[in-house]
């Protein structure tokens, strides 16, 4: 074609969405850049795209009532690859979406290596792209290669803002002693993958709780290099040391609550109870939910083991810890991701301050329709904020204070009040819709808005 391609950098999954969407849906060629092998980073451990190096999950796939369920729908209607292949790749998770990491993170790779429009091209891209590449998506994500960071701070007058994110362990199921343990989702909720027994649970009497707390806040951590000591944790990735040193009920009261569980090994009620969901299609493999980490490998070990069930547990994987960068995009970048002082360039995923798989590809989903529509000489088409993409770009772009810019997940304090949040009561007075009532209420207008904004796309091509 004598079109020139849209460069896409990292192969992520915001870059892999990317990809498919130029290509696929907007039938504009893409040259995607993943540095991987050739260039490591701490965190992956396979050449793969789209691999997933913290948990498995896309988190809950409820579009009716749940931010991150909506944005699901969202993106399925949009046709992503991210979707398609995490449901081929699904694993019970009572009412979230999680995959087995290597059936999905291979589909994905499969799919864009196959697709006649898209070159994959293996290694680093070093500094600001050249000049001659017109249009350009960074979708580098939290592990930024260093030269492209550096080029990106000078380019931008901006000092790089970072945070760390966590990995949770993974153990091997026929380690676990299920005479402990037993499974169960949490309220017996089946979800759309699941059973209603899709986690395994490991309970926790006071005494055995009061000991892990101590252990973890004593155990040895991970020591930071003198540039990493004052980056911020993100609240929605903190490790589960960090947590249970601000208080010794922080953890009954999150990742550790036993709310919703019946032991059916004991007639007392459980504590705390530590939950691990499954993480690959075969059921070998269970991560350990909320169980992100700095401990060091000894003391994972040690700790670990201390939780009923688990004391002869063999891991597959252990915690780490990984840095993220990310850009005050609220300045930098315009209303549709272009670089304010480089339009040429356009951000996607993590490093524009979204956090989450989804979210991550999300952003993808509309740089890639952005660029690709200049491609094609039309004028990029925004998605309505009452829409989980619009209200998650307009977050981004402009809706947070550039000085005070955190990452942030898809929820819905983002999105525009609903019109008209109240119901009439046969008494004939007004009573404000409450809960799930009015959760629905953001969805489908979300989803209705969604469909026209769609439909108008599909009319202007």
């Amino acid at each position: 074609m004598s079109m020139k391609p849209i460069h896409i950098i990292g192969g992520g999954l915001a870059g892999s969405e990317a990809a498919w969407q130029a290509a696929e849906v907007m039938g504009v060629p893409v040259v995607l850049h993943e540095m991987r092998p050739q260039v490591e980073t701490a965190a992956h451990k396979t050449d793969g795209l789209a691999e997933l190096v913290c948990s498995n999950s896309f988190r809950s796939d409820d579009h009716e009532h749940n931010a991150v369920g909506l944005l699901h729908e969202e993106m399925r209607r949009c046709n992503s690859l991210i979707m398609r292949e995490g449901a081929k790749a699904a694993v019970p998770a009572g009412g979230a979406l999680a995959v087995d990491r290597d059936i999905f993170s291979d589909g994905v790779t499969k799919a864009l290596q196959d697709h006649p429009l898209i070159t994959l091209e293996r290694g680093e891209v070093k500094g600001l792209p050249p000049e001659d590449w017109d249009s350009v998506i960074i979708a580098t994500g939290p592990l930024t290669s260093a030269a492209l960071a550096e080029a990106i701070r000078k380019e931008t007058g901006e000092d790089s803002l970072a945070f760390f994110d966590a990995i949770a362990p993974i153990v091997y199921t026929d380690s676990i002693d299920m005479n402990v343990a037993w499974f169960q989702s949490r309220y017996d909720k089946p979800g759309p993958h699941g059973t209603g027994k899709d986690y395994i649970n490991c309970p926790m009497n006071k005494e055995q709780y009061e000991a892990f707390i101590a252990a973890l806040i004593e155990s040895d951590k991970t020591e930071f290099k003198d540039w990493e000591k004052d980056t911020p944790y993100f609240e929605g990735c903190m490790p589960i040391e960090v947590m249970a040193s601000r208080g010794i009920e922080t953890l009954r009261f999150g990742p550790m609550k036993p709310v919703g569980l019946t032991n059916p090994h004991k007639d007392e009620e459980p504590y705390a109870v530590v939950q691990l969901r499954q993480d690959n299609k075969l059921g070998t493999l269970y991560n350990i939910v909320g169980f992100q980490t700095k401990m060091k490998y000894g003391a994972q070990t040690e700790v670990l083991k201390m939780i009923p069930g688990l004391e002869n547990a063999n891991f597959a994987r252990l915690g780490g810890l990984h840095r993220n960068t990310f850009i005050n995009s609220p300045k930098l970048l315009d209303g549709t991701l272009r670089l304010k002082s480089m339009p040429r360039i356009r951000f996607a995923g993590q490093v524009t301050g979204c956090e989450g798989y989804v979210e991550s590809a999300s952003v993808g989903i509309m740089a890639a329709r952005f660029a690709a529509a200049e491609k094609l000489g039309q004028e990029p088409s925004i998605p309505p904020e009452t829409t989980a993409l619009g209200a998650l770009l307009g977050h981004i772009t402009g809706g947070a204070h550039a000085d005070t810019f955190q990452p942030m997940n898809i929820n819905f304090g983002l999105f525009p009040l609903p019109e008209n949040p109240f119901t009439i009561m046969p008494n004939g007075k007004r009573k404000k819709v409450k809960g799930m009532d009015r959760k629905k209420l953001y969805t489908q207008r979300a989803l209705q808005d969604l469909d026209n904004w769609l439909s108008d796309l599909k009319e202007a091509a």
